[in-house]
């Protein structure tokens, strides 16, 4: 009945985080087995969660970042470093999704910040519509992906599984899913016969790999420091007062921006701080960089951000309360147990399983937003994951992706309609234009769900 109920309520139109509320509310009120105050007591149990705390502050994060002016460093960095190659814009435009995927944390709001700027510069400097929305919207599925991820974090919250394990399982993918999106930009250069977009300077060039080195370079002297047996706090305040005085004396264009995810994981990594306080870390670094170092926000702007990260989160933890109740029902009815004897009838092999629960999740990922689809599927599918040997966080990293390919299409993708928005393309030729770009995103999903090492070294090597 509880199924049922849920379908019926799904396909009358109402929202998911209702129709998992209100299905669960009528199963208790018709059986009788359960007070109706179960469903309240549940749902607030649900969101009673520490590692959800990180979820306002990411958010907060990668809004505070979208509107400080960050993206425009972000692209003239990434306009320097790659620009000049053929079809230079179009790897502007997967490096540029790279560098904020690691401030931000959603594809929307990658395709949303980023991408507004991305698809202009590119329509004015002759490229077609189709083509910069296309690579626009592979790009922004690498937000989720580096980390930081909102989508990961409920996953962690969902699979009881670490964080910062979850957060270093994306850095290897996601420049996986860089390096193939860029080379199917090459593909379509060579075709056209583009040329780059920006003449070749190796000044330009130089001060853009100076700040790489810098980036690379200033975390690696504070953790050879700090394992060295100074104090790790103070050897990062101080390492923070020189790169400040540095970038303040050289003018870089976008390090501190950059340093975003290099704050986040090494401070995980060496226990500086746990991944929920890193979320509150990168609001703050984002804060001081739009307030106070570039100046680029104003504190009406703040508190409209504010406000606009509070509706956010209050409708991503509505469908993780709403999640909880429906994924306990479904367990106190058995619901999953006879889909994970059903599978485990079927079949025996990891392999298969996997391949099965991709095409589900890329079919569920066309229905649903990421966030409702990981709270439904994580309590009928892990189960069986774990008991086949899959890794429950290579299986957060296979279960992302999937549902970060679903924004891509129709009838539910939120990013194919955020940049038909941004386009002015209609939903039928910004679909159109997404399709090619599905290819090296499923290529990457294949080995990333057959190849577990790709996302797995990192966190067993840091031993998480």
């Amino acid at each position: 009945m509880l199924k049922m109920v849920f379908l019926f309520l799904m396909i009358g139109g109402l929202p998911v985080a209702i129709a998992m509320a209100g299905s669960s509310l009528l199963y208790i009120l018709f059986s009788g087995d359960l007070p109706p105050f179960a469903v309240v007591h549940r749902m607030v149990g649900g969101i009673d969660s520490f590692p959800l705390l990180a979820v306002p502050f990411f958010i907060l994060a990668g809004n505070l970042m979208n509107n400080a002016g960050v993206t425009n460093r972000i692209y003239n960095f990434a306009l320097a470093l790659v620009g000049w190659l053929k079809g230079g814009l179009g790897h502007v435009n997967v490096v540029g999704s790279v560098i904020f995927a690691g401030m931000s944390g959603t594809a929307i709001a990658d395709a949303a910040g980023l991408g507004t700027i991305e698809i202009k510069a590119m329509r004015d400097h002759g490229y077609s519509a189709e083509f910069a929305v296309g690579v626009t919207a592979a790009s922004a599925t690498l937000g989720p992906i580096i980390p930081p991820s909102l989508p990961f974090v409920i996953y962690a919250m969902m699979a009881n599984v670490s964080v910062g394990a979850l957060f270093l399982a994306g850095l290897l993918p996601g420049i996986l899913l860089a390096l193939l999106m860029m080379f199917t930009v090459a593909y379509f250069a060579h075709r056209n016969g583009w040329g780059g977009d920006i003449q070749f300077s190796g000044r330009r060039m130089g001060r853009a790999l100076t700040e790489l080195a810098v980036v690379t370079v200033w975390p690696l002297t504070i953790y050879g420091l700090a394992t060295a047996g100074l104090n790790p706090q103070l050897v990062t305040g101080v390492g923070l007062v020189i790169l400040f005085g540095a970038d303040r004396w050289f003018r870089w264009q976008a390090v501190l921006p950059i340093m975003t995810p290099v704050l986040l994981i090494g401070g995980m990594s060496t226990g500086i701080f746990t991944p929920t306080e890193a979320a509150i870390a990168a609001s703050v670094w984002a804060m001081f960089l739009g307030l106070v170092w570039y100046r680029t926000m104003d504190w009406r702007m703040f508190v409209k951000v504010c406000l606009d990260s509070v509706e956010t989160t209050a409708t991503v933890m509505f469908i993780v309360a709403a999640a909880s109740i429906f994924g306990w029902m479904l367990t106190a009815t058995g619901v999953t147990t006879a889909i994970a004897q059903w599978v485990l009838g079927f079949t025996n092999e990891a392999w298969v399983f996997l391949l099965l629960a991709n095409l589900l999740m890329l079919f569920v990922g066309c229905f649903l937003e990421p966030t409702a689809a990981i709270t439904i599927l994580v309590p009928i599918l892990l189960p069986i994951a774990t008991h086949l040997g899959v890794d429950p966080v290579h299986f957060g990293l296979v279960m992302v992706l999937n549902l970060m390919i679903g924004l891509l299409h129709p009838p539910m993708g939120m990013v194919l309609f955020v940049l038909a928005r941004v386009a002015k393309l209609s939903v039928e030729r910004t679909t159109m234009a997404i399709l090619p770009w599905l290819v090296p995103l499923l290529v990457s999903l294949v080995l990333l769900t057959y190849i577990p090492a790709i996302g797995l070294w990192l966190p067993h090597r840091m031993g998480l």
